[in-house]
């Protein structure tokens, strides 16, 4: 069974992770909170952990290192696509203003309300629904992050960018990479492959455009 503190030292900074206001925010941010009880001893391990239902929470170091690459400012307004139990949006609202997150799956989308709720986050807002097309009403974002990888980057998700702005999302189906988006001008997006990942296939709009 790993610590807090553990987790931090061996599984996130000794493989790159720096930022010190990333580290800050994992520290602060208690993952056992976001498991189920019989997960709790093993809320510490570097290691995706079932959540039920064949869903998981998210491996730390990979939370930690998307966090790092998305470069966030502490003015920073964030869209999630997958908002999952909660724990990525609780590590995220620690680096920004707000966080906007959505989550496809209903129970999911419950599960993360009541998580978030146990520790009173005042600056995310979560939503049930499809993420394909974003969230229009509270766009333009300074960074949008997908936690489930689409086919290809949703182009709704692109446009809702701001100049400047960084979308971090896995992309494949059967091989996944996760790719860096930075949008340079109003129609101009530069690319940056970063490393190969597993996550979950991104559903609803975006599998059916998969299919077209």
């Amino acid at each position: 069974m790993s610590t807090k503190e553990e987790m931090i030292e061996e599984q996130i900074k000794k493989k790159g992770v720096s930022n010190p206001n990333v580290l800050k925010a994992m520290r602060e941010i208690d993952r056992s909170l976001f498991v189920p009880e019989d997960m709790k001893p093993h809320a510490y391990e570097d290691r995706p952990l079932p959540i039920g239902k064949e869903q998981t929470i998210s491996q730390p170091y990979i939370v930690a290192y998307m966090a790092e690459e998305l470069h966030l400012d502490p003015e920073d307004v964030v869209l999630e696509v997958g908002t999952g139990c909660g724990y990525n949006a609780a590590v995220l609202s620690r680096l920004s203003k707000h966080v906007y997150s959505l989550e496809i799956v209903e129970w999911l989308a419950n599960l993360a309300k009541k998580n978030l709720a146990k520790s009173s986050f005042e600056n995310i807002t979560t939503r049930y629904g499809d993420g394909y097309s974003g969230w229009p009403e509270k766009a333009p974002f300074d960074a949008i992050i997908l936690t489930a990888a689409p086919p290809k980057i949703p182009q709704p998700l692109k446009q809702q960018l701001k100049i400047g702005g960084r979308l971090l999302a896995p992309v494949g189906r059967t091989s996944q990479t996760l790719i860096l988006l930075t949008r340079t001008r109003e129609e101009s997006f530069e690319e940056k492959k970063l490393l190969p990942v597993k996550f979950v296939p991104m559903t609803g709009k975006a599998e059916k455009q998969d299919k077209v």
